[in-house]
């Protein structure tokens, strides 16, 4: 495949310390490239060199000519007053996208999106996850043959990850996502690229997926594991060499002192790469003895005129570790805050026991951006008291990877995964019979998840967690609770059993509808067959109507069912990415939905009139 953007020999630092240098990249045609790395590595910053919004210190970056090139940012705000529609439309017109086209692509991947019944609705105001799959869609409509995405499944809940997994699994245009979810990277990446100085050229790139791509890594580091060692035993043996004296040399030994030194110096340099960090989380628990620490007992809540939980029985035991999950705006924060005791439930009675203590992650992570890092892990003084141990504040901040040149740096200027970090120290300082956890995994590089996962599985207290990431969900939880969004929950074994009956249910609510659809008159009213039972019904359209007539009434209603049938595939096509990307074949589909339409309309047309024969 030829390439889209090409980069040679990209280096970029912040201050004294490189993000990354010599770094070449290609992007081609078809490549879903997953980017990964710890926090600090420079993969944000790698996009933005690659869509041209920041120059690297060093080497060059080419765009194939005509190429359109679309992207998302971590953060995705609109401009009070801004409607869905209008940030559409700015898009539309800033990738002049003639006016034929517009009509069925914008309906088409808003309703995808789950926007049609909001389009008008105050894109500033929406939820961070409807704002998020807003930025995906305002680049989705520009048709580009490239999209860049920074970190585009936070705050998206489970059902809006599987739609942009669809978007981009199905999409015509090559992407380049800069993720830490592995479950996502699993489905969408077809190449893996992690930034780390660790490897010799700054990066690891695998053909494959992200479970290809650990494979390859295990090899590379075993591989590079064998080399530190022989070039270990090789420097040993000329240190002692170097130490036998002038006497033990010939006239020849200079070139090979020259080798000694420069050997001791790539072991140096390989040790350096090679020393590995990463944070130390441990939450502690308050070792109580209760069993019931929760009990939810026919609770309800409604926001407005919608229940987000109806008649709920849930009880939280010692040791249980809660996934809970749902679409956004079902409600989760909300239990949070209703078990924490935040809130009070509108029906139902929720116990706590006696001295309860509770630990809870906002997922809004308010902290102070005037106050330094220092204060911020250590409040009172310059040392903490953990488990009993003084533990002086620069000791503490190492265990969550911070320097001690970032004691003194404000909390404002810190990234989104070190401001996690901080939280996560503040609240390990907790002792907790129950964790509430609302989104604790955004911006945390894979490593940290990994940490966080380990010390999940070690708490003894109970555990509340809401999180967008699978693979956690599926690792740490031992019960689902799934809130439907409509006022209902289910308690389910794991996550995958969740993810079925969301399907069955969707599944049968698309056959209600369906059956309603047949069943009600073109005009609103239900058909008059409905009422009465089908034997009289017939019998009496042999008497006013002809042979025909009453041939055609009995076999209107399967007409109607095949020709709904058509309708949903059309549908069905127009929502295929490679159709949507497609002038032409949209165009086409476009024609042949408004064609299967007229079909209905004129169905339901004459099954109105046969109707008006018999009264």
């Amino acid at each position: 495949m030829a390439p889209i953007i090409s980069a040679r020999g990209l280096a970029k630092r912040f201050g004294v310390a490189p993000l990354f240098r010599n770094i070449s990249f290609t992007v081609s045609e078809g490549e879903r490239i997953g980017i990964i790395g710890p926090n600090g590595s420079g993969k944000s910053t790698l996009l933005a060199i690659l869509q041209g919004g920041v120059a690297p210190d060093s080497g060059d970056v080419a765009i194939r000519k005509g190429i359109r090139l679309g992207s998302v940012l971590q953060i995705s705000d609109f401009t009070e007053g801004d409607t869905v529609r209008s940030v559409v439309t700015r898009a539309l017109d800033a990738a002049r996208v003639p006016e034929s086209d517009r009509a069925a692509r914008t309906a088409e991947i808003l309703g995808r999106a789950g926007f049609a019944e909001i389009i008008d609705a105050d894109a500033s105001r929406l939820s961070g996850g409807w704002r998020k799959r807003l930025a995906i869609v305002e680049a989705l409509v520009q048709a580009p043959d490239i999209l860049l995405l920074d970190e585009p499944t936070n705050h998206l809940d489970l059902a809006g990850i599987q739609w942009l997994e669809g978007v981009l699994q199905n999409g015509s245009f090559a992407c380049v996502v800069v993720s830490h979810d592995r479950y996502f990277l699993e489905n969408v990446a077809n190449e893996v690229v992690e930034l780390n100085p660790a490897y010799e050229d700054g990066s690891l790139r695998v053909s494959g997926n992200y479970s290809t791509f650990l494979e390859k890594k295990e090899e590379y580091l075993h591989a590079q594991r064998n080399r530190q060692e022989a070039l270990e035993n090789r420097v040993h043996t000329e240190i002692d060499w170097l130490r036998r004296g002038p006497k033990a040399r010939t006239t020849k030994s200079k070139a090979r002192i020259d080798k000694a030194h420069e050997m001791i110096r790539d072991l140096a340099e390989m040790n350096t790469r090679t020393k590995s960090t990463s944070a130390t989380i441990d939450f502690s628990s308050s070792d109580r003895k209760t069993k019931q620490l929760i009990t939810l007992d026919g609770v309800s809540y409604s926001f407005g005129d919608r229940a987000l939980f109806d008649n709920l029985h849930f009880i939280v035991t010692s040791g249980m570790r809660v996934g809970l999950v749902g679409p956004n705006g079902s409600g989760k924060t909300t239990l949070l805050r209703l078990l924490r005791g935040d809130i009070k439930a509108a029906a139902g009675v929720m116990r706590q026991a006696d001295n309860l203590r509770i630990v809870y992650f906002d997922q809004n992570r308010e902290l102070d951006p005037d106050v330094t890092l220092r204060r911020a892990l250590a409040p009172d003084s310059d040392s903490v008291i953990y488990r009993d141990q003084v533990i002086h504040v620069g000791g503490w901040a190492a265990r969550f990877l911070f320097t001690a040149e970032q004691l003194n740096q404000k909390v404002g200027r810190l990234s989104g995964g070190e401001r996690a970090r901080v939280l996560i120290a503040q609240l390990m300082l907790q002792p907790a019979d129950v964790l509430l956890l609302d989104e604790p995994t955004n911006d945390l590089d894979i490593p940290t998840l990994e940490i966080l996962e380990e010390s999940l599985l070690e708490y003894t207290g109970a555990l509340v967690l809401v999180t967008h990431d699978r693979y956690m969900l599926d690792r740490v939880s031992t019960v689902v609770l799934g809130l439907d969004g409509a006022g209902g929950a289910e308690r389910f074994a794991d996550y995958s059993q969740w993810e079925e009956w969301t399907r069955e249910r969707k599944t049968a609510s698309r056959k209600q509808e369906s059956v309603a659809t047949i069943r009600v008159g073109h005009d609103g009213n239900k058909a008059s067959g409905a009422t009465e039972p089908g034997a009289a019904r017939i019998a009496t359209a042999k008497k006013r109507l002809s042979y025909k007539e009453n041939r055609e009434l009995e076999a209107i209603e399967e007409r109607v069912a095949e020709a709904e049938a058509e309708l949903q595939s059309k549908h069905d096509a127009l929502l295929d990415p490679a159709i949507m990307s497609d002038g032409a074949r949209l165009h086409a589909v476009s024609l042949e939905l408004e064609a299967a339409q007229k079909r209905i309309d004129d169905l339901y047309a004459r099954w109105v009139e046969l109707e008006e024969k018999l009264k």
